[in-house]
């Protein structure tokens, strides 16, 4: 085993880095700039990256003292006064499909002279920057030699997932397992509380994890059972990925205090609010707190041109139109029916991340328990019994009470006992020390959580038909990988008299359903509601002719298995090979 464990939380707006010896477990502080001259050693690394104008650095950091950009906090800040030069969400970019996410293209509007780069390259920026602070706190070692675990979200795609391992290889990681965010939370929350655990949580209880943070929302359900009597868990069913969290938050409350500053003097400038929503997050965070003294805080912004110095902008946030803004406009009272809001979209869109239209999480939250409301071969709806909270947004004690207040209210009206809260801790550095611990779980020193895939996925199977004008050949959805299927697990699916094209360019399009849990290895689905398949990224390939003709039609069987990492792998087995190890191979996360 290495010496060293390491987690590694990739988070949307902040990342972390925890690591562990067996003996002791511990948030490694990340040197970081805070001004353009000063570092600092903090717990969090704002997943931000700064490309300067030329001439304005260097970025001298103790590994690196000639350095041409800036990632961390000053980075971040930066994005007040040139967000042109600022890239920031590679995270949610990286599970988009509406770009090709190897491509240069972020920050989207950049600046003039600013070399856009990748999502695959801004996360490997940020991996690199870890694992330098890393090696830097451990002169004489790598952290690529360690055993690293790096938690990526429940909802990511096998694409995501790959891409994610594609940065770290290319950070120079050699052992790398990847772990679902929510089940990361419940892994560090299990250390945290040692034996008192099962005192918490029971055979029988229904577990839902609640991660919301700077920018995205994940919903997981997990089941408690008994086991030689020991407590084990299984993961039962996790949300898609909402781009929502408390960015969206602080860019509320700065159009609020901006719509009143510019009643009173000219129209802000973009810097100016980008200033502006820093300082509104700020001022959210304190009144939030739940401190009884604080009831008010002010917010300024520097003032322009001539009126830089004395002329500041100055205004103040109130608890209680805070509290209007996030608890109602985020976290409003709603009954267990509700939904998002679906709002029409426009014709023309600009190429941006797909966010959430409905700024309500608890409506997002009553969907995904309606969704999974029954559990697959059981009459009794599944609801939660107790809740487990993780995310920076979470860590706000009136958040936490409102949306345990409204979930226990929808299973008051379905006759279910209220939910208990458990007990956490540093909500926004869980997901990494969790990592850890689950690095060290790994070798058998405790029980680890089931689950296995968290879709089932299908592969598209045309139909031959005759042309006709305007009328495509029909396809079916053939399940390769059901729901929950295990890590390294194989299945050889039953004879469906399938055939591959060699030789010539050809695309294989994939489904995931989070919903279709029955759903076994060989299922042919011929019709399925809008809601239960989501087409992923095709893949568009040759596969080799070898000895064949180009365009040759193959007969095949199917093979598929799930990777370590979570991506699926599908083999296509001749059925009269040319060689005893001939076989075509896909994998999910291949784009052309």
């Amino acid at each position: 085993m290495s010496r060293w464990t390491v987690g590694i939380d990739l988070g949307t707006t902040h990342s972390a880095l925890a690591e562990s010896n067996g003996a002791e477990l511990r948030v490694l502080p990340l040197p970081q700039l805070v001004e353009a001259r000063t570092q600092a050693a903090l717990p969090l690394l704002p997943s931000f990256i700064y490309f300067p104008p030329p001439g304005e650095g260097p970025y001298a950091l103790p590994w690196d003292s000639a350095r041409e950009f800036a990632v961390g906090h000053y980075a971040r800040d930066r994005g007040a006064h040139a967000p042109g030069r600022v890239l920031a969400s590679a995270k949610s970019w990286l599970s988009s499909v509406t770009l090709d996410r190897r491509a240069p293209t972020l920050p989207l509007e950049a600046a003039e002279g600013v070399e856009p780069i990748s999502p695959v390259e801004a996360s490997f920026r940020y991996l690199e920057h870890l694992s330098e602070a890393w090696s830097a706190a451990h002169p004489g070692e790598s952290l690529g030699a360690q055993e690293v675990v790096i938690a990526v979200p429940a909802s990511f795609d096998a694409a995501a997932r790959e891409l994610t391992v594609e940065a770290a290889y290319a950070a120079g990681f050699e052992d790398i397992t990847l772990l679902e965010e929510p089940q990361a939370a419940v892994y560090a929350w299990l250390h945290q509380r040692g034996a008192r655990a099962q005192e918490d949580l029971r055979p029988g209880d229904v577990l839902l994890v609640v991660d919301i943070g700077g920018g995205t929302t994940d919903f997981s359900l997990l089941a408690a059972s008994e086991l030689d009597g020991a407590l084990q868990l299984e993961r039962l069913a996790v949300g898609d990925h909402i781009l929502l969290g408390g960015d969206n938050m602080d860019l509320a409350l700065a159009a609020r205090v901006a719509a009143r500053l510019e009643e009173r003097g000219a129209p802000l400038e973009p810097s100016e609010r980008a200033t502006l929503v820093h300082a509104c997050r700020a001022a959210k965070e304190r009144l939030l707190s739940g401190a009884e003294d604080v009831t008010q805080i002010p917010v300024a912004i520097a003032g322009r041109g001539a009126q830089l110095v004395g002329g500041a902008r100055r205004d103040a946030l109130t608890l209680s139109e805070v509290l209007e803004l996030v608890l109602e406009g985020y976290f409003p009272s709603v009954p267990a029916s509700a939904r998002p809001q679906r709002r029409p979209r426009s014709g023309l869109l600009q190429r941006g991340l797909s966010y959430a239209a409905d700024p309500a999480v608890t409506r997002h939250l009553a969907e995904f328990l309606g969704r999974h409301a029954q559990r697959a071969g059981a009459a009794a709806p599944l609801w939660p019994t107790c809740v487990l909270l993780n995310g920076g947004v979470m860590k706000a004690p009136r958040l936490r009470e409102r949306l345990l207040q409204t979930l226990n209210e929808w299973l008051a009206a379905a006759g279910a006992p209220p939910a208990r809260l458990l007990p956490g801790e540093e909500l926004d550095l869980a997901v990494a020390r969790g990592a850890a611990v689950f690095g060290r779980l790994r070798h058998g020193e405790g029980f680890r959580i089931r689950g296995g895939s968290a879709r089932a996925y299908y592969v598209g199977i045309e139909e031959p038909t005759p042309a006709v004008p305007g009328l495509e050949p029909p396809v079916h959805a053939l399940c390769v990988a059901p729901f929950g299927m295990e890590e390294g697990r194989r299945v050889e699916l039953p004879p469906l008299g399938l055939a591959v094209v060699v030789g010539e360019p050809v695309r294989f399009r994939f489904y995931g359903s989070s919903v279709r849990r029955q759903d076994a290895a060989g299922t042919l689905l011929r019709r399925w509601a809008p809601e239960e398949l989501e087409e992923l990224a095709p893949v568009e390939l040759s596969l080799p002719a070898l000895g064949r003709s180009a365009g040759d039609e193959v007969a095949v069987t199917l093979h598929a298995s799930v990777t370590a990492i979570g991506t699926l792998a599908l083999e296509a087995v001749p059925l009269e090979p040319l060689s005893a190890d001939e076989r075509f191979s896909v994998e999910l996360s291949v784009r052309s």
